[in-house]
C-alpha cells in the first residue's frame, strides 16, 4: 500500500490507456510519454501496460506501509527516500515506512512512478487509466489527493533482482533539447492558404499556459485559410467544418494550433489540418509552459518507420534490463 501525503499538482494512475471505444466517444486515456512509462515498468520487472503513477510539474509525497521495488522516470522531479536523493531512470528498493518525495520539474513535465506489481486500482473498461473529465478509472476517477490509499499488486519473481539496475544514458531523454515534433500534414489542410501550410511548419510556437491532458494549445502566427462560403451545417468561422473525427494527436486550427492528446475529446467542427506521429506525442508532452515547439512534416512511412523503430529501441532495453542476449 501507497499511502498519498501530497498529491502534486495533478497526479493520476495511468497505464497505456483504453482502447477500442473511441466510436463512443471514449478517448484511450493512459500515459502522456508512453516512453518514459514503459522504461519505468521495465526497471521494476512489470508488463508495458502495468499502471504507473503520472506527475505533472510537482510530484507526490507518498509512505509506503509494504517492502517495495520502484522506479521513477521521465522529467526530473528531484527526488528522495527519507530525505535521501535517489537516481531517476534507475530501480531502487523502499522500505515500509519509508517516505518518497518528489518536488518541481527542472527538466520536462511529466514524471512517472512504477511499483513493482503495478498500481492496482480497479479496470474500467479494460484499463485503469484516469479520465477525470468523466470521473472514471485511476483512484476514484480524479487527481491523488492527501490521504489516498493505493493497492499494489503482487511483483513478479525477480524484481528485486533488479535493484540497483540503471538505463543506459544513450537512452536518457534530454527533454532541454527542442527537437522538432514531426506531423503528418492532412485531413483538411486544403484549407489552409499555401502561406499558412508553410508557416505552420516554420513559425516557432510556444506552449500556452492552456495546455493540459486534453490538448497543447500553441501560441504564435495566426494561420489564414483560403475563402469559401461556408459549407451548410458549419459554423460561420473560417476554420469551421460540418464535422469530423479528432485523431490523437492531431492538430486543430481555430487560429494557432491546438495538438490533442491522450484525453482529448473524440470529433467536432474545427478544421483538422495534420497529425504529431505517436512517438513524438511523448516528446510534446514532456515540452514545459513557455517552451518552443517546431513542427516538421513527414510522410505516412516515415512515420510507420519512426514507430517501427521506437518500438525496437524500447525491445531492446527491456532485454538489457531483463539481462537478456
Amino acid at each position: 500500500m501507497i499511502e498519498i501525503e501530497e498529491g502534486g499538482i495533478a497526479s493520476t494512475v495511468q497505464d497505456q490507456g483504453r482502447f477500442g471505444h473511441y466510436h463512443i466517444g471514449m478517448p484511450p486515456s493512459g500515459a502522456m510519454d508512453g516512453y518514459a512509462h514503459e522504461i519505468a515498468n521495465y526497471l521494476v520487472g512489470n508488463d508495458a501496460d502495468d499502471a504507473t503513477i503520472e506527475m505533472t510539474y510537482q510530484g507526490i509525497t507518498a509512505t509506503f506501509r509494504e517492502d517495495a521495488v520502484i522506479a521513477i522516470t521521465g522529467a526530473d522531479m528531484s527526488p528522495s527516500l527519507n530525505g535521501d536523493p535517489i537516481d531517476t531512470w534507475a530501480t531502487v528498493a523502499v522500505e515500509a515506512g519509508d517516505e518518497l518525495e518528489l518536488a518541481f520539474s527542472t527538466g520536462g513535465s511529466r514524471a512517472y512512478l512504477a511499483v513493482a506489481g503495478g498500481i492496482d486500482v480497479p479496470e474500467v473498461m479494460g484499463s485503469r487509466s484516469t479520465y477525470t473529465l468523466v470521473g472514471i478509472g485511476g483512484h476514484e476517477g480524479r487527481g491523488l489527493e492527501a490521504g489516498d490509499e493505493l493497492p499494489i499488486g503482487d511483483a513478479a519473481d525477480g524484481s528485486n533482482d533488479l535493484v540497483g539496475t540503471r538505463l543506459d544514458d544513450e537512452y536518457v531523454p534530454d527533454y532541454a533539447d527542442e527537437d522538432t515534433v514531426r506531423v503528418v500534414l492532412g485531413l483538411t489542410d486544403y484549407r489552409l492558404t499555401d502561406e499558412a501550410k508553410e508557416t505552420l511548419c516554420d513559425a516557432e510556437w510556444t506552449v500556452s499556459p492552456e495546455a493540459d491532458r486534453v490538448g497543447y494549445r500553441l501560441e504564435g502566427p495566426d494561420l489564414e485559410f483560403k475563402e469559401r462560403e461556408q459549407p451548410f451545417g458549419a459554423g460561420t468561422d473560417p476554420s469551421n467544418v460540418v464535422d469530423l473525427g479528432y485523431p490523437i494527436g492531431s492538430i486543430q486550427v481555430p487560429q494557432s494550433p491546438i495538438v490533442l492528446m491522450q484525453d482529448a475529446v473524440t470529433g467536432g467542427g474545427y478544421s483538422t489540418v495534420g497529425t504529431v506521429i505517436s512517438v513524438d506525442r511523448g516528446l510534446l508532452a514532456q515540452r514545459q509552459t513557455h517552451k518552443s515547439v517546431y513542427f516538421e512534416a513527414v510522410d505516412v512511412e516515415d512515420a510507420i518507420a519512426a514507430r517501427k523503430e521506437s518500438n525496437e529501441r524500447l525491445e531492446t532495453i527491456r532485454s538489457e534490463i531483463e539481462g537478456e542476449d
